[in-house]
């Protein structure tokens, strides 16, 4: 009857399963909305099911589950100052290992009446938040609150590149005493370009949009109890990360720190 043998083997979905899917799917955009198709389809073969990216694509689209856009940066870099800069040391450098480049960043928070801010170290081969500070204040003492509970967390070696911007939180005598007191290898971007520290500012962009964008922070004891909960619980330890093989930061360094006897490293090139 010229049917293809195919027709014989094929077994159609349950009524319902693609609803279950498609509910699966709000569930997990509702606490991602970053979240596009592709890193939606991870986390849901990371639940165990097997589901194709374009159907996950289709089903995004019909719901109007499209990532979230990133609102208009706002420039927080004061670079105009008298303290010296430092060259750029990580572009087109190899990472192979966590500690070896650190790289930092400064963002603010709005509130009812005011702003308050965060500064942030990242590792830049796990993408993992190890330090970060929250304060009323953007100045060195803010910076350096992150800087100290990173250097606790990590007791680098010396060596560690750190990164940042040329703003004078970074650039002033009391942050780079304390870099150099460790040990540190200075590094800061060309003035006026994000571009060179891409890492912390994809940062930024990720806990703006699934974070500070979908609360209503009215004082300062809000943010200091959501930022915190959100760096640990959800981006270090949840959300996934395209350039890590869609795992979270906690989990590649687990499996890195594991292995790396074992296999040949990992390369990131920084371009």
């Amino acid at each position: 009857m010229n049917f293809p043998r195919s027709s014989y083997y094929h077994t159609p979905n349950a009524p319902d399963a693609d609803g279950v899917l498609a509910d699966r799917i709000e569930q997990i955009a509702g606490k991602y909305e970053k979240y596009g198709y592709r890193r939606m389809t991870a986390q849901l073969h990371r639940e165990g099911i097997s589901v194709n990216h374009k159907k996950v694509s289709r089903i995004m689209r019909e719901k109007g589950l499209k990532a979230k856009q990133t609102r208009r940066h706002v420039k927080t870099t004061d670079s105009n100052h008298p303290y010296p800069v430092f060259q750029n040391l990580i572009k087109n450098q190899q990472v192979t290992a966590i500690n070896q480049i650190w790289v930092a960043d400064i963002t603010y928070i709005r509130i009812l009446t005011a702003f308050v801010y965060l500064a942030v170290i990242l590792d830049l081969f796990s993408r993992k938040a190890i330090g970060y500070a929250i304060s009323r204040n953007i100045d060195t003492a803010l910076s350096l609150e992150a800087l100290r509970m990173a250097i606790q967390a990590r007791n680098p070696l010396a060596g560690v590149i750190h990164h940042s911007d040329q703003g004078v939180q970074y650039a002033a005598h009391d942050y780079i005493d304390e870099l150099k007191d460790h040990k540190f290898r200075i590094s800061m971007s060309r003035k006026g370009n994000p571009y060179d520290n891409a890492t912390a500012e994809s940062f930024i962009k990720t806990l703006k949009t699934e974070e500070v964008y979908l609360w209503e922070y009215r004082t300062l004891d809000d943010v200091l109890k959501r930022i915190p909960y959100f760096i640990d619980q959800v981006y270090n330890q949840k959300r996934l990360h395209s350039s890590l093989g869609y795992r979270p930061p906690n989990e590649f360094e687990a499996i890195m720190l594991e292995t790396q006897n074992q296999e040949k490293p990992c390369l990131v090139t920084l371009t």
